[in-house]
C-alpha cells in the first residue's frame, strides 16, 4: 500500500538500514583480510547475484529483457561493477571512516547530473548543500589520522571515484530504465552484469586472490553478500515503492555517521577534528541536496 508520508514503521527500518549500510564499510575492510580486495568484490557480487535471480524467479519475473533495455542493463552493470572495485581497492589503503563520507558524496554526483542531463532544476538550496560536501571533503582530506601514509590519499581518491560512479549509474538509470522496468530488475543488472566486469579486473590485476581466511572475513564477507547486496537493498526498493523518495533520500546522510561510528568501535580508527567537521558538512550536505518542500 502506497503511504504519502514517512510512518514510524518506515523511520525504524530506514534507520536500521543505514545502520547496516554505515557497518557495511566496517566489513569489507575485515574481508579484505581474508581475501584479495578485487576478489572479495567478486565473491560479493556473485552471491547476491544468485540470491537476486533465485528472488526473481520465485515472484514469476522474467530475469532479462530483450530489447534495449538489455544493453542499458549492462552499461548499468559496467559502472556498478567498476565501482565496486573501486570501493574494495580504496578500503585496502584508506579508514573505512573515510571511505564511508567519501562514498556517500554520490548525491551531490547525482545532483549534478540530473541538471546537465535530466533538466532537474538546481535550487538554491541544493547548491548551498554542494558548497558544504566540498568544504567537507576538504576537511578530512586535510584532518589527517596519526596511521596517515600517502597510500591513504590513493586510497580515498579511488573512493571518491566510486562515489562518482555511483552517482553516474543513478543518473543512468533515471534516464534509461527508471519506470520502464520492475525494480528487481534494476537491482539484479547492476549485481548479474558487474559479475564479469569484476571478474576480467581480477584477471588482470590480481595474481593472488586468498589471503588469511578466518572466521571473521567470511561472516564479514556473508554480511556484505547477503545482508547488504541482497536483503537490505530489496527492502530499500520496498520502502522506495510505499513511501515519498524525497523522504527516504533525506536519511541518507546518516550512513557515513554510522559509518564513521563503526570505524572507530569496531576498528579503533583514529576519528580526527577534521573528519568530524567533514561528517557534519557532508552529511548536512546530503540533506540539503535531497530536502524537498512538502506541497
Amino acid at each position: 500500500m502506497t503511504k504519502d508520508h514517512l510512518d514510524l514503521k518506515g523511520f525504524l527500518i530506514l534507520l536500521g538500514l543505514t545502520m547496516l549500510w554505515g557497518l557495511n564499510y566496517t566489513a569489507v575492510k575485515v574481508s579484505n583480510t581474508g581475501f584479495a580486495p578485487i576478489f572479495n568484490a567478486f565473491l560479493r557480487s556473485s552471491i547476491a547475484s544468485a540470491l537476486g535471480i533465485a528472488y526473481c524467479l520465485s515472484i514469476k519475473q522474467p530475469l532479462f529483457h530483450r530489447d534495449i533495455r538489455f544493453f542499458h542493463g549492462c552499461m548499468v552493470g559496467l559502472f556498478f561493477g567498476v565501482e565496486f572495485v573501486f570501493i574494495y581497492l580504496g578500503l585496502l589503503y584508506t579508514d573505512s571512516a573515510r571511505a564511508g563520507i567519501m562514498i556517500n558524496c554520490s548525491p551531490f554526483v547525482v545532483a549534478i547530473g540530473a541538471y546537465l542531463f535530466l533538466k532537474e532544476k538546481l535550487s538554491i538550496t541544493k547548491i548551498t548543500g554542494l558548497v558544504l560536501a566540498f568544504i567537507g571533503l576538504y576537511s578530512v582530506f586535510q584532518g589527517k589520522p596519526r596511521t596517515w601514509n600517502p597510500s591513504m590519499l590513493f586510497g580515498d581518491v579511488l573512493e571518491l571515484a566510486a562515489a562518482f560512479l555511483w552517482g553516474a549509474t543513478t543518473v543512468y538509470i533515471k534516464k534509461y530504465l527508471a519506470e520502464r522496468v520492475h525494480p528487481i530488475h534494476t537491482f539484479l543488472y547492476q549485481l548479474v552484469f558487474s559479475v564479469p566486469v569484476i571478474f576480467i579486473c581480477l584477471i588482470f590485476l590480481e595474481p593472488k586472490w586468498i589471503l588469511n581466511v578466518s572466521a571473521s572475513s567470511v561472516i564479514a564477507l556473508l554480511y556484505a553478500s547477503v545482508v547488504i547486496a541482497f536483503a537490505s537493498y530489496l527492502v530499500w526498493f520496498k520502502l522506495i515503492h510505499t513511501y515519498p523518495v524525497s523522504e527516504l533520500a533525506v536519511f541518507t546522510f546518516l550512513t557515513p555517521v554510522f559509518g564513521v561510528i563503526c570505524g572507530a568501535i569496531f576498528l579503533g580508527e583514529q576519528v580526527t577534528s577534521g573528519l568530524i567537521l567533514g561528517l557534519l558538512l557532508v552529511s548536512g550536505g546530503i540533506y540539503l541536496t535531497n530536502y524537498r518542500k512538502k506541497s
